[in-house]
This record gives structure tokens, C-alpha cells and sequence, in this order.
């Protein structure tokens, strides 16, 4: 790292300046939002996981529920990016916020007059997951236009992988002692208003995506034609075009897809595990929701340190780093499985956040570094999609499979899967030798012949 500093010495005598990205009213108006409505984001699993657990639940159940969540984002993130990319991200986020806010708001009020059956709630959080869905898409899309000053893209991704961070160590903390002492109803409230003060500060922007204008142009002239019928099908092929052209920008990229694959194994056979199985694994050994809570906030305390220590560095291997840093995820569930303390998994959960805070910055700074505006919501759906798909199946095998082989064999192999896959993405060159200034050969080759594929489009 000390290399990578030297290289970019103008950055690091910055340092007091960094925050100028906040100066921007746009930026600084979705950071607040943004960054409110995370942590009731970061609250409402806990609070929902133990409304289960707590209503005779166990893990099978647990695993329906959390699946309910993540179906619904794999079945319309295709759809939130093509429309992301016609109408505006924007527009498209504060329909999500709005929507979330109203299913948090329900939610709560069932529990707290205790009418949430399981089957109530599995709906109620598959339209969460449906905004969600549509939501994840246009945020990757959103940043870049609200950062005039390109070679801020890094440290605004930075802040807002600090704003997760700092809701990773606040939401789950508060969500355990709310838990504890109200019930999870109470946690949803929250969830509910900090999702409206999300949607005003969206509402309050005044940004519009590159294209944006353009493309409701064409829209408004095509409906002015008297073949109504006609119109519809040229619309319905031209979103067929859209998924088309998004998914060639997609595939052409091998460190993309390569990075995209590693990410869906590691949410079906490492994360969704974790998550099904942590709490389970807390009420029956550490403590219940508190060690819960405590193991879910500690990382996003490293997190948070990881985000610090990425602000104003640019490693020149962007991707190689990402890799190496995911190595730490295999931790919290190796301590689990071994069964150690409470303060063993504490740490790896320390270990883990530093590893995603780094791994997220550079990883989304490097998609909107090389992904064109105009398909950038679109990839950011293929990614998306690829990363979530296994989700469902492994929330909903996590339960099941611990009661055949037991919680220990599912979470040990879990950690050494992420182990073993950390090390095959860095054997493949296009993500080992990935930079910020140029790309290989081969792939501005595929680059250049996905662009003329959607130019005949």
C-alpha cells in the first residue's frame, strides 16, 4: 500500500479537503437521506428475524422468510434497470422509498397488535424485496451523476460505503437492545420513518441522467402516432433491445462476470448460511438477540475502519485488492463452526467488515469507472442479479440442510469455499491486472465488439 500512497501523492496531501465532495447539493442531500434510511435498513433484519424466531419459528422457517426477501429483488432487477436507464434513477428510488415505507409501516402495526402469522409476514417481505429490487440498480446508476469532479467517483463511493458502515454498527446494536426491550414491531416503525426521510431527500434532487431528457423525448413522440397498438409493440421491443445491449456491455467484460460469479456462490453457500444459521446459533449458544446484535454491529465497525482506510487511496490493482479482501468473510463463519466464544466471533466479524468496505468501494468506484452511463443501471442489474439469484435457495436450504449434517459441517464449508474461490478470481487475469487507466487488450477487443453489437441493435 505504501507503493500505491506514493503514486498519488497529490491525493494523500488532500486529506482535509476530501469531505469538498459533500459541498455538491445533490450529493449532500442523498448522502443524509440515503444514509437515514440505512439504518432502519440495517435494523429491520434483526427485527425480523427474531419476530420469527420469537413466534415458534426455527431455522427452516427463518430461512422462507429471509428467502421471501431476496426472490422478488432477483425477479425485478432486470426490469428496475432498463426502467432506471429510460426514465431516471431518481424517480425510480423514490417510487422504491415510498413503497418500502409503506410495507414497514403495515409490517409494524401487525406485529405490535400481534396479527403477524408467518405466512403475513413472508408476503410482507417479499414487497419489501420487490422494492429493493427495483431500487439496487438505480443507486449504482444515480452516483455518478451527482459527482461533477470524476476523480471524486472513488471517495464519494467511499462515503457512501461509510454510510452502510456506520448503519451496520448502529442498526443491529439498536435493533438488539430495541428487540429486547420492545419487540420487533417497535424496530419496524423506525424502519418505516427513516425509509420517508429517504424518499424527501430523493424528492429534493434535481438531477437528471445523461440521456434522460433524450429518451423521454423519443417516448412522447412515439405515443403521439395514431397506431396505438403499434406503438406498444415498438416499445415492448425496444425494451427487449435495452435487456439486449445491457447484457452484451455485461459480458464483455470478464472481470465483471468472473467477479459476478464468485459473488453469487458466496451468498448461496457462505452468506445466506450465515445469516440463517447466526441467529439461530446466538439463541441457542451466545445469548440470543444482544450477542446477535453485537456479532452484526461489530462489523459494521470494521467496516467502517475499512472505509476510512480506503478514502484518498487508489490501489493500482483495484480488483486484485477487492479479491483479497473477501478472504476475511470466511471468518465469522469458521468461528461459528468451530464453536468458539462470543469474543472469537466478535473479531472475525471486526476482520469480515474491513474486508466488504474495501471490497465494495473499489469495486463499484471501478464498474462506474468503466461501464458507460447510458447501460450503466442495466450491467449494475446483471451484476445485481447474478450476486442475488442463489440467495433464495441457500436461505432456503440453510435450515434444512444444518438438520441433516448439522450447523457445524454447513458453516465449515462454507468459510472454506470463500477461501478456495478468492484464490481461483485472482488466478484469472483480466481481474488480477485490472487498473484505473487502461484496460487490456483482450477486453477492449470484447468492449469494442459489444458496442458495435448494440449499435446494429
Amino acid at each position: 500500500m505504501t507503493g500505491e500512497t506514493e503514486r498519488f501523492p497529490a491525493r494523500r496531501r488532500r486529506l482535509p479537503g476530501r469531505p469538498a465532495v459533500l459541498g455538491e447539493r445533490d450529493f449532500r442531500w442523498f448522502f443524509v437521506g440515503y444514509a437515514t434510511s440505512l439504518v432502519g435498513s440495517s435494523m429491520a433484519p434483526v427485527a425480523v428475524a427474531f419476530a420469527v424466531l420469537d413466534g415458534g419459528g426455527g431455522g427452516t422457517e427463518l430461512g422462507w422468510v429471509m428467502a421471501a426477501r431476496i426472490l422478488p429483488i432477483v425477479l425485478v432487477m432486470l426490469f428496475g434497470g432498463v426502467v432506471a436507464d429510460r426514465l431516471g434513477s431518481r424517480w425510480v428510488m423514490l417510487a422504491a422509498d415510498v413503497l418500502r415505507c409503506a410495507v414497514q409501516g403495515v409490517f409494524a402495526v401487525l406485529l405490535l397488535t400481534g396479527h403477524a402469522q408467518l405466512w403475513v409476514m413472508v408476503a410482507l417481505v417479499a414487497v419489501w424485496g420487490l422494492g429493493e429490487g427495483v431500487f439496487l440498480p438505480s443507486l449504482g446508476a444515480l452516483v455518478p451523476t451527482l459527482v461533477r469532479r470524476k476523480e471524486h467517483l472513488s471517495d464519494a463511493n467511499t462515503l457512501l460505503g461509510l454510510a452502510r458502515s456506520v448503519s451496520t454498527v448502529a442498526g443491529p446494536a439498536l435493533a438488539g437492545v430495541i428487540t429486547a426491550g420492545y419487540g420487533p414491531g417497535a424496530v419496524l416503525v423506525i424502519d418505516a420513518v427513516t425509509y420517508g426521510v429517504g424518499a424527501l431527500a430523493l424528492a429534493r434532487l434535481s438531477v437528471a441522467p445523461p440521456g434522460a431528457k433524450a429518451k423521454a423525448k423519443a417516448n412522447a413522440t412515439a405515443e403521439t402516432g395514431t397506431e396505438a397498438a403499434a406503438g406498444a409493440g415498438d416499445r415492448e421491443d425496444s425494451m427487449l433491445a435495452d435487456l439486449r445491449n445491457g447484457w452484451g456491455a455485461f459480458r464483455s467484460r470478464r472481470w465483471l462476470w468472473v467477479t459476478t460469479v464468485q459473488m453469487g456462490l458466496f451468498n448461496l453457500l457462505v452468506w445466506a448460511p450465515f445469516l440463517v444459521l447466526g441467529p439461530l446459533t446466538a439463541q441457542r449458544e451466545l445469548g440470543g438477540a444482544r450477542a446477535w446484535g453485537l456479532v452484526m454491529g461489530v462489523y459494521g465497525v470494521g467496516a467502517v475502519l475499512g472505509g476510512l482506510l480506503m478514502l484518498g487511496r487508489r490501489p493500482g490493482r483495484p480488483l486484485a485488492v477487492a479479491t483479497v479482501a473477501t478472504v476475511g468473510w470466511a471468518l465469522p463463519s469458521a468461528s461459528l463452526a468451530a464453536g468458539l466464544p462470543l469474543g472469537w466471533t466478535v473479531a472475525a466479524a471486526l476482520v469480515a467488515g474491513s474486508g466488504s468496505a474495501v471490497c465494495g468501494s473499489l469495486y463499484e468506484s471501478t464498474l462506474q469507472r468503466w461501464v458507460p452511463a447510458e447501460v450503466l443501471a442495466r450491467v449494475t442489474a446483471f451484476g445485481g442479479l447474478g450476486a442475488f439469484v442463489l440467495g433464495p435457495l441457500g436461505l432456503a436450504a440453510a435450515g434444512p440442510l444444518a438438520d441433516r449434517v448439522g450447523v457445524t459441517a454447513v458453516l465449515a464449508f462454507g468459510a472454506g469455499w470463500q477461501l478456495l474461490a478468492a484464490a481461483a478470481v485472482l488466478a484469472v487475469r483480466a481481474v488480477r491486472c485490472r487498473g484505473w487507466d487502461g484496460e487490456p487488450a483482450a477486453d477492449a477487443g470484447a468492449v469494442e465488439r459489444a458496442r458495435s453489437a448494440a449499435g446494429a441493435g
